[in-house]
């Protein structure tokens, strides 16, 4: 039958209309609609099924009829309409369930796995210096970097991060590459980022990025060590003895002990002791570069000569405490960058405080951690065992040497500092 308008609005509540001329199509009444529909057998399983098109008067005959055109089309080609809605309907919820777990998804940035490294590793098995460089090198070197999604960093994007460095700053450059390999065991390791992660910083220009050398004065100095020689020991004796006592103190330690300026700072009264032997200056170990170490023990370093008049001087003055205390803070130490700069402001080249350093020192391009590297030379050159020699230095035996020698060389360590010690005194020019 054709349309009528006023048959549909008096049609009872499970009556329906057919129409011959459009197979299928059929409007249907219950108490509150007429829903036209599209009734069909299923060209996928050949079951009776139908389809809602719309709702009359909201949608006229003739647009009901342009609609069922369209889906008597779709099952011509095999394709079943309610089958074709219901699947739709699903990829729609499942698209909306997966764009709900994006918007509530917690990203997990390269700033956030870089400060749990930082707070949870480095706070707790690097020494306080080393773990404030670890985090302000990723403050400063990360960039924009540092919003990336973790998980999503490639391979390029951690080469084009590093290699942007390499050529301004080689050494920062691979100490960031080390640390963010670190960090990124350390998030793999805690569950943070998907053990699938691939750790592009172990791969990425390993063994390719070298240093180029300091650069003071604009002039490129290289990467060689510098060793003093025998007259170069005596000028810089000679200026330092008139300087300030704590930074000539500090020197004449370097070369008279071996030890590290970091540990020279931070010696303390109550670390030295007499003994039958002579006096004997006893670094924990958690003061040593060591300290990380299991295997590591405490370093016993003996005192002869100029660096026992320093050490005894200095504890007679300031007790058990700090040796080398900070002058507004003597419960802390100064630091070893206080006698780094000292003494590089008194280098030729060097333009800093020019009214104060009037005189400069005649020995030019050397840092006090030199003098560690010249008492060692100065040692092997005097015919100390290497093993002595390391010992004295505070370096722990590789491999399996290390492992089984667990010899600490106290009285060999005596015997050589004494020969140090005399040839240092013999030295010409020294005051």
């Amino acid at each position: 039958m054709d349309f009528d308008a006023r048959s549909a609005k008096a049609m009872a509540p499970g009556e329906h209309i057919i129409f011959k001329s459009y197979p299928g199509l059929r409007l249907s009444a219950t108490d509150r609609h007429r829903t036209w529909t599209y009734r069909y057998k299923s060209p996928v399983d050949d079951r009776m099924r139908q389809v809602i098109i719309g709702r009359w008067p909201s949608m006229s005959f003739p647009a009901a009829i342009v609609a069922w055109e369209k889906l008597r089309d779709m099952r011509a080609g095999g394709v079943d309409p309610a089958l074709d809605k219901k699947q739709q309907r699903q990829r729609d919820n499942e698209a909306k369930a997966l764009a709900e777990a994006d918007a509530g998804r917690v990203v997990y940035t390269v700033r956030q796995l870089c400060d749990d490294f930082a707070t949870g590793y480095a706070d707790h098995h690097r020494k306080r210096k080393g773990a404030i460089e670890t985090l302000r090198m990723f403050e400063t070197m990360l960039g924009e970097f540092a919003d990336v999604e973790a998980a999503t960093v490639t391979r390029a994007m951690a080469f084009d991060l590093i290699q942007g460095f390499v050529s301004t700053a080689p050494v920062q450059a691979s100490r960031l590459r080390c640390d963010l390999g670190a960090a990124w065991d350390y998030a793999i390791d805690a569950g943070r980022l998907p053990e699938s992660s691939p750790n592009w910083w172990r791969l990425i220009l390993r063994g390719k990025i070298r240093s180029k050398g300091r650069m003071i004065d604009g002039e490129r100095i290289g990467t060689a060590k510098r060793v003093l020689s025998d007259d170069e020991i005596a000028e810089v004796l000679r200026y330092f003895s008139g300087k300030r006592s704590v930074v000539s103190d500090v020197l004449t330690l370097y070369l008279w002990t071996c030890t590290r300026g970091a540990e020279i700072v931070q010696m303390m009264g109550a670390e030295i002791s007499q003994e039958a032997g002579g006096y004997w200056w006893t670094i924990p170990k958690h003061k040593t570069k060591n300290a990380r170490h299991a295997n590591a023990t405490d370093q016993r370093v003996p005192l002869v000569g100029r660096g026992l008049d320093v050490v005894l001087a200095r504890k007679e003055r300031y007790g058990n405490g700090y040796l080398f205390p900070q002058t507004r803070n003597p419960a802390k130490p100064i630091e070893q960058k206080y006698v780094q700069e000292y003494v590089y402001c008194c280098m030729p080249y060097s333009k800093i405080k020019p009214d104060e350093f009037k005189v400069r020192c005649p020995v030019s391009h050397w840092s006090p951690h030199d003098l560690r590297r010249t008492a060692r030379t100065v040692l092997a050159k005097l015919g100390c065992p290497d093993a002595v020699g390391e010992a004295l230095l505070g370096h722990m035996m590789p491999g399996v040497l290390g492992t089984y020698n667990r010899h600490q060389y106290d009285e060999e360590k005596r015997v050589w500092v004494v020969r140090l010690a005399d040839y240092l005194e013999s030295l010409s020019f020294v005051v």
